[in-house]
Parts: structure tokens; C-alpha cells; sequence
């Protein structure tokens, strides 16, 4: 099974931009559509974004739309979320994701194959 290391979270401004990078272990990452979900204090987690296993195709949570870019690199076995002109309302704890399913999937469950720990994104106003 794959697993998943986060990276990249911190404190930024409203407004600023901040990259969050997943790496993942093993040989199969290509074979796992990916993705990113948050969780803000008292909240359930949410889906943010996914992409299938080509890189081809990308969804994303209406509430991203526009403002955050996913992307992998399947030779460096990493999947990435570019996040700009950043909000408070985007603070919360990021998490990975990867499944053996559909990328279009993973934003309605979160009964998924893997998980990272998480990094904390913190946007101050």
C-alpha cells in the first residue's frame, strides 16, 4: 500500500500563495488517482481537489475553483496543490489521498485507500 508524506503548510497571508507537496512511497503511484481534503477546527473534512492517474483530468470543490491548481509528477512519485490568492476561510489541516478508484470518486468519500498525516495551512487576515 501507498503512503503519503505532506508537505509545504505554514502561515500566509490573505492573498499570498503557498505550495503543498505529497510524496509518496512506493512503485505504484501511478496507479492511484490522487487527492487533497481539508479539515478546519470543528469541521468535517472536505474534498478540495483530485486528479486522475494520467494527470489528464482534474476536479475540483466549487469553493477552489479558480484559486487552487492540483498536479502530479509521476516520476517523482509527488502530487502537488498550488493554492493562490488564499483566504481565512482556507485555513484548515491538508491531507493526501490516494485510492485504486476514480479520481471524479474521491470528492463524495472519504473511505479511501490511503492517507497522509496532514500540514497545517493557517491564512491570517
Amino acid at each position: 500500500q501507498v503512503q503519503l508524506v505532506e508537505s509545504g503548510g505554514g502561515l500566509v497571508q490573505a492573498g499570498g500563495s503557498l505550495r503543498l507537496s505529497c510524496a509518496a512511497s512506493g512503485r505504484t503511484f501511478s496507479s492511484y488517482a490522487m487527492g487533497w481534503f481539508r479539515q478546519a477546527p470543528g469541521k468535517e473534512r472536505e474534498f478540495v481537489a483530485a486528479i486522475v492517474r494520467s494527470g489528464g483530468m482534474r476536479y475540483y470543490a466549487d469553493s477552489v475553483k479558480g484559486r487552487f491548481t492540483i498536479s502530479r509528477d509521476n516520476a517523482k512519485n509527488t502530487v502537488y496543490l498550488q493554492m493562490n490568492s488564499l483566504k481565512p476561510e482556507d485555513t484548515a489541516v491538508y491531507y493526501c489521498a490516494a485510492d485504486r478508484g476514480t479520481a471524479q470518486a474521491m470528492g463524495g468519500s472519504t473511505a479511501l485507500d490511503a492517507w497522509g498525516q496532514g500540514t497545517l495551512v493557517t491564512v491570517s487576515s
